[in-house]
């Protein structure tokens, strides 16, 4: 992690999507693309999303999990924001 000039953080981090995220990643990208008026790359898209969609409340308690089902890094990216 690092600090950037704009007083944000930056992390990098690998993780494993499905193809089909992949897709819906590039479908946001094109989305915002369009919006913007100018090229955006999947990071942008992820970025984006990840910023403009609501937070779970942090006081939620986690369902407990019965066997080890692998769960998604990132949220479902349906339809329009």
């Amino acid at each position: 992690m690092h600090a950037t000039p704009d007083g944000e953080a930056e992390l990098s981090l690998v993780i494993r999507l499905p193809w089909e995220d992949v897709a819906r990643l590039g479908q946001e990208a094109g989305r915002l693309a369009s919006q913007m008026q100018r090229p955006v790359t999947l990071d942008e898209a992820v970025s984006n999303r990840l910023r403009t969609r609501p937070a779970a409340a942090a006081h939620a308690k986690p369902a407990e999990q019965t066997s080890a089902a692998p769960v998604s890094a990132l949220p479902r990216l349906t339809g329009t924001a």
